[in-house]
């Protein structure tokens, strides 16, 4: 059984990123997207720290003072290996989100890394979101690296959506 870890979010959040669950190496490594295939990482350096690679604790500060919050769909599933297609089904325990959302009063974006994430929010957690909150949401291109048939230009430029999204006067960083 796998289990999720923990969001990063700080109080202030805009927009929520949701994963499905950590790949074995993030398991390992105890830090969200690891692999260092994963064009995560990368996306949000060259989105919010100007390109500059930073070390596991300074991104995930960079994320809070972004006001972007990354999580997982999933608590716990059983999975073998790192794919999410691999994902059992039956044993999927949805996060908590709509108590992080309620908490977070501030998002009022949800992006998916890739579509499993969207798959699984929508079988397991749409029905429990408050029905009050005008929440957009929006699949992004997976980074995981087994989605390397799409180039990192491509991906960058879908995800530059979370900074539009955070930028509250409508400016989108480049």
């Amino acid at each position: 059984m796998i289990r999720s870890f923990d969001p990063i979010a700080g109080a202030d959040a805009r927009v929520l990123v949701l994963g499905t669950a950590p790949s074995q190496r993030s398991l390992e490594k105890q830090q969200y997207y690891a692999h260092p295939r994963n064009a995560f990482w990368p996306i949000m350096e060259a989105l919010f720290a100007d390109g500059v690679s930073l070390e596991y604790p300074a991104r995930a500060q960079m994320l809070v003072d972004a006001r972007v919050a990354l999580w997982d769909v999933l608590h716990a599933a059983e999975r073998s290996g790192s794919l999410d297609s691999a994902i059992v089904s039956d044993s999927a325990v949805p996060n908590d989100i709509a108590a992080f959302l309620t908490i977070h009063a501030d998002v009022d974006w949800v992006f998916f890394n890739g579509a499993k994430a969207e798959a699984l929010l929508r079988l397991h957690v749409a029905g429990t979101l408050p029905r009050h909150r005008r929440l957009r949401a929006r699949r992004l291109p997976s980074t995981s690296p087994a989605n390397a048939r799409m180039p990192f230009a491509v991906k960058l430029e879908a995800w530059r959506a979370v900074a539009c999204a955070v930028d509250r006067a409508g400016r989108c960083r480049r």
